[in-house]
């Protein structure tokens, strides 16, 4: 599969099959992720594989809908503040490099047959807290991962002439 049919592939998946996902697909996966550029190669991030019950369950309290509880694996990727890079202006680009690392994530997953969903309205404070990070570390965004129960629905874009200049 060429680039442009992986992204067009790639999907908000909301709904799981019970399937575990290979070690194997998470490391190819994670391996995707740690490979990610970032702002002046800072790479201020941390990324939790979360796929036991105890864990499951934590994140159920930081966002609980049913759709997200079918997710075998839910990875949390976090900033570290004290690490991301501040532009001149004061403008902080950590949540720009984990966002780069997450898309990088989300693709590999497509490739290797998975599916993922961006979740960032969840209690920030909670997982903090569940998760034992520290001041520095605050989690950005949530992803679920597994093999998808459901099928993409359209994916409605703007024209090429509305976004380009």
């Amino acid at each position: 599969m060429d680039f442009l049919e992986l992204i067009k592939n790639r999907y908000s998946c909301r709904n799981y099959q019970p399937t575990r996902v290979e070690q194997e697909k998470l490391d190819y996966i994670m391996e995707c992720v740690r490979l990610a550029p970032s702002a002046c190669n800072k790479q201020p991030w941390t990324f939790r594989v979360i796929g036991d019950d105890e864990g499951r369950s934590k994140l159920s309290q930081c966002y609980n809908r049913e759709w997200f509880a079918t997710a075998p694996v839910v990875v949390i990727a976090s900033v570290l503040h004290d690490d991301e890079w501040v532009r001149a202006d004061g403008k902080h680009h950590g949540d720009i490099d984990v966002a780069i690392a997450v898309e990088h994530l989300c693709l590999a997953a497509t490739e290797q047959g998975l599916g993922t969903c961006w979740v960032c309205n969840f209690d920030v404070e909670r997982c903090k807290k569940a998760f034992g990070m520290g001041e520095n570390e605050e989690p950005v965004v949530l992803i679920p991962l597994g093999y998808p129960a459901d099928e993409p629905k359209a994916k409605m874009r703007k024209p090429m002439e509305e976004i380009l200049y």
